[in-house]
């Protein structure tokens, strides 16, 4: 019986300032809707912890990602040689966009890290703000990535 060979996944790395929140969201929706067709990582200039209030309305609504923790590009366990690197923020890709650490192809979705917090007053209006964001990112995964041969045409 003759086996098929199995094609390589894609490696995706989500860039954004300190690797705490949009970048977060995307490389966990990435590896839970298509972990058999990507390795996504994420990463940033510098590292932080993750946003706090993100874990925790991620985890409300059943996303656990406690486990993830913020990486910067000296990070060992990223590749060598991704096939993407996705800007999740515009501000970070017009930094950084010349001198990245990977010579890979690039995609820039910029996800504004006020639009996480639009305006909230309370506990209350953060979460739901925070909701709608990780919402945003996640519906953007689920379109962007269904297809990996459109990739290259959001590729600079």
């Amino acid at each position: 019986m003759a086996r098929r060979k199995k094609s390589k996944k894609l490696e995706i790395i989500f860039v954004d300032e300190v690797n705490d929140l949009q970048s977060q969201v995307a490389e966990y929706f990435l590896r839970e809707e298509y972990g058999d067709m990507y390795d996504a990582y994420s990463a940033g200039p510098r590292l932080d912890y993750i946003n706090c209030e993100l874990i925790s309305v991620m985890y409300q609504e059943g996303y656990d990602i406690r486990r993830q923790r913020s990486k910067d590009f000296d990070f060992p366990g990223l590749p060598k040689n991704p096939d993407y690197i996705v800007f999740v923020e515009e501000s970070t890709h017009d930094l950084l966009k010349d001198v990245m650490p990977w010579d890979a192809k690039q995609i820039l979705k910029g996800f504004r890290r006020e639009d996480s917090r639009k305006d909230a007053t309370d506990d209350k209006e953060l979460a739901q703000a925070l909701s709608s964001f990780v919402e945003s990112i996640r519906a953007w995964v689920v379109e962007t990535f269904a297809d990996p041969g459109k990739l290259e045409e959001l590729a600079r």
